[in-house]
């Protein structure tokens, strides 16, 4: 696997998916992995861009089956990671990004112990209430039971390898890339990926 392979968590309303959105963006070279979910859609969301929409029987028949590299239940939803994809984009040399919560990030990193995994902090629990509040999409009781399940999320904190703070997009973009990019340079991948610019140095002369 020469690409790298990277998992983004983050509490709910803490600006994650306008985050990755912009990375995609900013950098050509990583990927953005569809989830799998049994939630409904979101006004505004695709089947297939945003996620891959499917019934509770359908996830549990492909859970059944294999198919997913790490799966998890929020607030009463399933989730999954498509294996079969994640094989396809590591053949190609590609940047793989997961965005998905701690529970799927300790699954994964049981599986590829190399990966990078980032979380995502908004700049204080007022600001996290404020922005579930102005998005409009939740009750006031769903709001409070998210910004409980923020604590919860944050207390895996020491779990990962870097930590931003989303208080100003383009600073945290800005940071993020910085993140993909040093990960891409690391030695292990430099070796697969350079091997044959590497090898005109080590080759002995005849």
């Amino acid at each position: 696997m020469s690409g790298s392979l990277f998992v983004i968590s983050a509490p709910s309303g803490a600006g994650k998916t306008s985050l990755v959105h912009a990375l995609l963006q900013t950098n050509p070279q990583i990927d953005l992995s569809v989830s799998y979910t049994t939630r409904l859609p979101r006004a505004g969301e695709t089947d297939g861009k945003d996620y891959h929409f499917v019934s509770r029987e359908q996830f549990l028949t492909m859970a059944a089956h294999g198919e997913f590299l790490e799966k998890a239940e929020v607030y009463g939803n399933l989730y999954g990671t498509s294996s079969t994809w994640i094989a396809q984009e590591n053949a190609r040399d590609r940047d793989i990004l997961l965005e998905i919560d701690w529970q799927g990030a300790a699954q994964v990193r049981r599986l590829f112990p190399d990966l990078v995994s980032i979380f995502i902090l908004p700049p204080s629990l007022e600001i996290l209430a404020r922005r579930l509040q102005g998005r409009g999409k939740d009750a006031p009781e769903v709001i409070a039971t998210r910004l409980a399940a923020a604590r919860g999320d944050v207390s895996h904190l020491a779990e990962f390898d870097y930590v931003i703070i989303n208080a100003d997009l383009d600073e945290a973009v800005q940071e993020l890339n910085s993140i993909v990019l040093t990960a891409r340079l690391r030695l292990a991948k430099q070796l697969v990926r350079q091997h044959s610019l590497i090898n005109q140095f080590l080759t002995p002369e005849k």
